[in-house]
């Protein structure tokens, strides 16, 4: 019994003598906190701004786990449902451009930006083909002392992040307005930084000394949000979630969360992934998931095609800016769709395998629908995950089947058939390409569905050819190893 007790009290006990000490010295922290921000340091010429910088009260956490009482007395946060999330911004570093009109007048043309892999000799690999990124430059959105050093999904993280607050128009007066502590950056990874890491251990084999000084930290998948928020000077909510290929909506609908439960007023959000290297592409050769059409790799990604042979790796980032409708309203932000809501389970089965009855993903979108307020009549646009696997692919189809296939008016894509599966940043790009298609009353086609598989109905899904649409509510969907499923909604702002 004694054990038993001894952990808690010892707790009890610390807790109380650092808080007492936190206390001591809380005028010198604040003093310290209250010393200029970091902004510049990460920042370059087109930096949006620098935030002032609060000071942290270290004893507060301490002491209001001894005084739970004391929450009571906090102001009630608005109820979920009163607070209504629209996007203002988008941002994207993908295979078809760097700018979201680009990329998606790409997308409505039908262009492939899938290609031979030219960023390292792989010869000797069955796959060579990639959604590779052939030109990008950070110069004005990243320091070039910090960009040598960094790894590259950080590098479209904090571009792309950049990109969406300027697509949102916050200009520097606009950040200096801005209140730091509700704003926040929920940008997440798949893979990190990969190729920091591999260069570390190769440096390893030689002697620690000529390991990169910041592997560690440049490797995981936290530390992009993290300086993307040194650099705004932003205080707000700030964290990665890695949820594989669903991290993007995962980060999409927490940060959305976030605004909705009253935290945060403003949140950057999405995903970014750099896994065409040399031990990404072996990995996934490993698993044996990759398409090997070498000699056309525009016709290699196929979703819901019979001739699919594996899904194609991609490369990039897609970042939105999500922000609280009154406080969009205040600041005259142009609105560009409003975010309804979504989902998340899990299938509880397999590592890499769908769920052969799809329950986890008809769930899924059942509890995105109730999260949103919608019903599946409502739903006439999907950006299905589709990434051209042989089981995924009719797996997520059978799913809709269930939930729409009583819908006559909805249209199903994948915008994976031109940019390849970006991984962790696949869900953010779509939401985009949802958000576009809702802007634009236009969906892109279907590319390489030249024989579709007989368990497909093809009337659900769009054609050859870019397609009218006048969306009324889209639903983006992710999945992701590990039995990862997510669903996220937009409509067009009334």
């Amino acid at each position: 019994m004694a054990a038993a007790v001894a952990p808690p009290l010892c707790t009890w006990l610390v807790a109380a003598c650092l808080s007492a000490a936190c206390g001591d010295g809380e005028k010198e922290t604040q003093r310290r906190h209250r010393g200029g921000g970091v902004g510049g340091l990460f920042g370059s010429r087109r930096r949006l701004g620098s935030g002032r910088r609060g000071g942290a009260r270290s004893g507060m956490a301490m002491s209001v786990a001894l005084h739970p009482e004391r929450t009571v007395v906090e102001s009630k946060k608005p109820d979920m449902k009163e607070r209504r999330v629209v996007v203002t911004g988008m941002g994207v570093v993908t295979p078809l451009g760097h700018d979201p009109d680009e990329f998606y007048n790409n997308l409505l043309r039908g262009i492939s930006g899938i290609s031979e892999i030219e960023a390292f000799d792989c010869s000797h690999y069955p796959t060579r083909i990639a959604g590779e990124i052939k030109s990008f430059s950070t110069d004005g959105w990243v320091a070039a002392k910090l960009a040598k050093r960094m790894d590259k999904f950080m590098q479209y993280l904090i571009t792309a992040g950049k990109k969406a607050l300027e697509n949102a128009g916050i200009t520097e007066e606009v950040m200096n307005e801005l209140e730091k502590s509700r704003c926040g950056v929920l940008i997440g990874s798949a893979m990190g930084g990969m190729k920091v890491f591999s260069d570390a251990i190769e440096a390893l084999r030689v002697s620690y000394k000529k390991m990169n000084p910041f592997c560690v930290p440049f490797a995981t998948t936290n530390m992009g949000s993290a300086i993307l928020a040194m650099d705004l000077g932003w205080m707000g909510p700030n964290y990665s979630i890695s949820t594989a290929c669903a991290t993007s909506n995962f980060c999409i609908l927490n940060a959305a969360n976030h605004i909705r439960r009253g935290e945060a007023d403003l949140m950057l959000c999405g995903g970014s992934d750099a896994p065409i290297i040399p031990i990404g592409l072996g990995g996934f050769v490993a698993c044996r998931a990759l398409s090997q059409r070498n000699s056309d790799p525009a016709k290699a990604s196929r979703p819901w095609d019979v001739d699919r042979d594996g899904f194609v790796m991609g490369e990039g980032s897609g970042v939105l800016v999500l922000e609280e409708l009154e406080h969009a309203k205040q600041r005259g932000a142009e609105i560009y769709a409003e975010f309804l809501g979504g989902s998340f389970t899990c299938d509880a089965y397999h590592m890499t395998e769908p769920h052969p009855e799809g329950k986890g993903v008809i769930l899924c979108i059942e509890k995105a629908l109730a999260d949103s307020g919608v019903t599946k009549e409502d739903i006439n646009y999907i950006n299905a995950h589709a990434t051209s696997t042989q089981m995924g692919d009719l797996k997520e189809f059978e799913a809709l089947n269930c939930c729409f296939g009583q819908n006559p008016q909805i249209r199903v894509n994948s915008t994976k058939s031109m940019t390849g599966h970006l991984l962790g940043a696949a869900g953010g790009i779509e939401a985009v390409a949802a958000i576009q298609a809702i802007r634009t009353g236009w969906v892109h086609p279907n590319v390489n569905l030249d024989n579709p598989e007989k368990n497909v109905d093809v009337s659900m899904l769009v054609g050859p050819q870019k397609e009218r649409c006048d969306v009324k509510v889209a639903l983006s969907n992710s999945f992701g190893f590990g039995g990862h499923n997510s669903s996220i909604l937009f409509a067009p702002f009334k």
